[in-house]
């Protein structure tokens, strides 16, 4: 590793830390393994410390595009983390529930559907809905 991997995962960790929360990255390091150590490595340095830190999106942006593409990829597993991830970047319920009625056109209605499922209940969990 090189001094520019060591800033890319410093940074990459406060972004992540910024963008889903202390629990869930806590969480995520307190569960790697031997096996899975260079996977969180990996998306700490260039999901987090790389792409997200582009000056060519805002964070709210962002979390457009991820909610997007876990619907079309049908990611459920990631989806609930990245609506409150939206949240946290600002995106208002009205702005989520615009960007899954999106989804249903471009993705699949029923894949919009499932979203709208989750998006419910993290939303509700979270009292803004």
């Amino acid at each position: 590793m090189t001094d520019r991997d060591d800033q890319r995962r410093d940074v990459g960790t406060t972004v992540r830390r910024e963008v889903l929360g202390d629990a869930h990255v806590d969480r995520a390091v307190a569960g790697t393994t031997a096996f899975t150590a260079d996977f969180q490595d990996f998306i700490t340095r260039y999901a987090w410390g790389e792409i997200w830190t582009r000056p060519g999106l805002d964070r709210r942006s962002r979390s457009m595009i991820t909610l997007t593409a876990l619907v079309a990829g049908d990611h459920w597993e990631e989806l609930a983390m990245h609506v409150r991830a939206a949240v946290r970047n600002g995106l208002s319920v009205d702005e989520i529930k615009e960007v899954l009625l999106q989804t249903a056109v471009y993705c699949s209605v029923p894949s919009a559907n499932r979203a709208f499922r989750i998006a419910q209940e993290v939303l509700g969990e979270e009292g803004l809905i």
